[in-house]
C-alpha cells in the first residue's frame, strides 16, 4: 500500500529571504479594526509595490480564520505571481488550523507555497497550523492507492520566520496519521478484505518496530472468538483479529494472562485501543437498503484510526505502553451468514442472542474487549467504532458520542478533543436501559428489546460495557464523524480519519 504522503515542509528561512521557485506567497491577516497584515505583509508590500492596507480595505478582507483573498498585484520578475492574504482570526490554535486548511484548499495542485503563518507562534499553534495545511488539501487516492489525482495538496510548503521545529514535527506526525486513516477508509472493499487489512497491519507495524500477532479463522475458532466468526461467516473472506503492541524503549513490562488486577488509572498497565474493522457491511441477512450500503467501505474507520495511532506512537515517543486490537470481518449475505435468533458464544464464554445482524460491530468489539480484559490486564481501554446511526441523529457529524463511567477519563478525552479539533460529546450510560439487554435464551441480547426506549447509541454502549470487565473504559461512537459529505476546515469530503489525532493527543498527556 502506498499511503498518502502529505506535502513536504521546510522552515527556518527568514521572512526577508528571497522567495525563489514559489507559485504562491501567503501572508497572515489578523482580525481587528482594521485587520492587520503580519510582518511578512510589509515585506510583500515593498516587493510587490502595493499599499497592502489599501488592498485589505478594497478587497474587504476581514481576517476571519480560513478566509483566503488573492491580492490584485502585478508580480515583478522573479516573484511569485500570486499573493494571498490569509485570515487567522485571533491567532489561536483552532483559528490557525482553519487558516491552514483554507490556504491548503486555495493552493491545491501548486508546486511550492511560501507562507509566514507560523511566524512567532507557539508550538501548539504551529502544530495546529501544520495539521490544517496538510489535511485541508487532502485528495482521496485513486487506482487502489497507487496514485492521487492532480488536485492533490501543494507539493512543498516553506514556513518562513521564527518557526517552532517541535510544532512542525508533531503536527506532521498527527496529520500523517489522519491521512493514513483516511486512505484506509477510502480503499475499495474489493481490495480491502480482512486478510488484506491484516497483512497490511503486519507489514507496517513491523516496519515501525512494533510487535504484531494475527489470528486467522482457525485460530479464532480454537480460542473461542465467536463474535468475529459469526459476523464473518457469510463472507468468502474470513475474519481476522490483529494485536499490535507498542512498548516505550525503557518499558520492560508485558501483559500476561492471570496478572493481578489493579485499580484503574494508576498507570501500571497498558492502554488498550480497540477498533471496529468491518471492511464492508451489507447488514447481513438484516440487509441494508441500497442507499445505506454505498458508504460501507468506511465501516472499518475505527480500526483504521487505531492502526494509524499505533504506527505514530514510536515517532511521538509516547511514554505509556499501548496495545491496539483490530477486530476485522466482512458482514456479507450468503447461506452461511449468521441469523437473527442465533446464540453466539463470545471470547471468555458469555453468550449473546442475535436479533439484528446489522448490529454486527458490537459483536466483533465484544470479542476484542473480552480478550483485552482477560489477557492484557489493561489500565485503560478505549474502543472506537462507526457503531450506530442513532448517534448521528443525536449529535450530527461534528461530534462523536463519548461514553464512559469514569469522569477523569472523560475529562482527559474532552480536553484532547478541544485541543485537536475532533469534537466529542459525552452521553449518559443510562442504567435503567440495561434491562432491555436481558435475554431468556442467552446471557444477554445484543440489541435492546424495548423499542419504545430508543436510545440506540446508549444501549449499544451498555452492551459493550458488559465485556469490558469493570475496567476503566470509554467508547467512542464515530458513526457521524467517520465520514463527511462535504468539506469543512481540515475535514475533507469522504473519510475523515477521525480519532487518530484525538487519541494521539490523549496518549501524549499520559505519564
Amino acid at each position: 500500500m502506498v499511503v498518502g504522503r502529505p506535502s513536504s515542509i521546510t522552515f527556518g528561512e527568514r521572512i526577508e529571504a528571497p522567495w525563489h521557485d514559489a507559485d504562491v506567497v501567503a501572508v497572515a491577516v489578523k482580525r481587528g479594526t482594521p485587520p492587520e497584515p503580519d510582518a511578512a505583509g510589509a515585506v510583500a508590500a515593498d516587493r510587490y509595490g502595493v499599499d497592502l492596507a489599501a488592498v485589505v480595505a478594497a478587497e474587504k478582507v476581514s481576517g476571519r480564520a480560513g478566509e483566503v483573498v488573492r491580492a490584485p498585484v502585478q508580480a515583478p520578475e522573479g516573484l511569485p505571481g500570486r499573493l494571498f492574504l490569509v485570515g487567522i482570526g485571533d491567532g489561536s490554535a483552532t483559528e490557525l488550523r482553519r487558516a491552514g486548511a483554507g490556504l491548503a484548499r486555495a493552493v491545491r495542485g501548486k508546486k511550492r507555497l511560501i507562507t509566514s503563518l507560523a511566524d512567532g507562534a507557539g508550538a501548539d499553534v504551529v502544530r495546529a497550523l501544520v495539521e490544517g495545511l496538510l489535511l485541508g488539501g487532502y485528495a482521496q487516492p485513486s487506482a487502489g492507492l497507487r496514485k492521487r489525482t492532480d488536485s492533490a495538496a501543494v507539493r512543498e510548503i516553506a514556513l518562513v520566520g521564527s518557526v517552532s521545529e517541535a510544532g512542525v514535527e508533531v503536527g506532521r506526525v498527527h496529520a500523517l496519521a489522519t491521512v493514513r486513516a483516511r486512505d484506509l477508509a477510502a480503499t475499495p472493499s474489493n481490495t480491502k478484505n480482512p486478510a488484506w487489512f491484516a497483512d497490511l497491519a503486519v507489514a507496517e507495524a513491523e516496519a515501525a518496530g512494533l510487535t504484531v500477532r494475527v489470528w486467522d479463522e482457525h485460530e479464532l475458532a480454537a480460542d473461542g472468538f465467536g463474535g468475529l466468526l459469526a459476523v464473518g461467516a457469510g463472507s468468502p473472506t474470513p475474519p481476522r483479529l490483529v494485536r499490535i503492541d507498542y512498548r516505550p524503549e525503557d518499558d520492560g513490562r508485558r501483559a500476561s494472562r492471570g496478572a493481578s488486577r489493579r485499580a484503574p488509572g494508576r498507570g501500571a498497565g497498558p492502554v488498550v485501543l480497540v477498533g471496529k474493522g468491518i471492511t464492508f457491511d451489507t447488514g447481513g441477512l438484516s440487509i441494508k437498503p441500497r442507499e445505506g450500503m454505498v458508504a460501507m467501505k468506511t465501516d472499518m474507520a475505527g480500526a483504521g484510526a487505531v492502526l494509524a495511532v499505533l504506527l505514530a506512537c514510536p515517532q511521538l515517543g509516547v511514554r505509556r505502553p499501548v496495545t491496539g486490537l483490530l477486530a476485522l470481518a466482512e458482514n456479507a449475505v450468503s447461506g452461511s451468514a449468521y441469523r437473527p435468533s442465533d446464540v453466539v458464544r463470545h471470547y471468555g464464554g458469555r453468550t449473546v442472542e442475535v436479533t439484528n445482524t446489522d448490529a454486527e460491530g458490537r459483536m466483533v468489539l465484544a470479542d476484542a474487549l473480552a480478550y483485552a480484559d482477560a489477557e492484557l490486564d489493561p489500565d485503560v481501554v478505549v474502543d472506537v467504532a462507526t457503531l450506530t446511526g442513532a448517534v448521528t441523529v443525536g449529535l450530527g457529524r461534528r461530534h462523536a458520542g463519548l461514553f464512559t463511567g469514569d469522569d477523569r477519563l472523560a475529562a482527559a478525552l474532552e480536553e484532547a478533543s478541544a485541543a485537536c479539533g475532533e469534537g466529542v460529546w459525552r452521553l449518559p450510560l443510562v442504567e435503567e436501559y440495561r434491562r432491555t439487554l436481558d435475554s431468556s435464551v442467552a446471557d444477554l441480547r445484543h440489541v435492546g428489546s424495548d423499542h419504545k426506549i430508543g436510545a440506540g447509541a446508549v444501549v449499544a454502549a451498555l452492551f459493550l460495557r458488559e465485556f469490558a470487565g469493570g475496567r476503566c473504559w470509554a467508547h467512542l461512537d464515530i458513526a457521524g464523524t467517520g465520514r463527511s459529505d462535504s468539506g469543512e476546515h481540515e475535514v475533507t469530503r469522504g473519510p475523515t480519519g477521525y480519532g487518530a489525532r484525538l487519541l494521539l493527543r490523549w496518549l501524549e498527556t499520559l505519564r
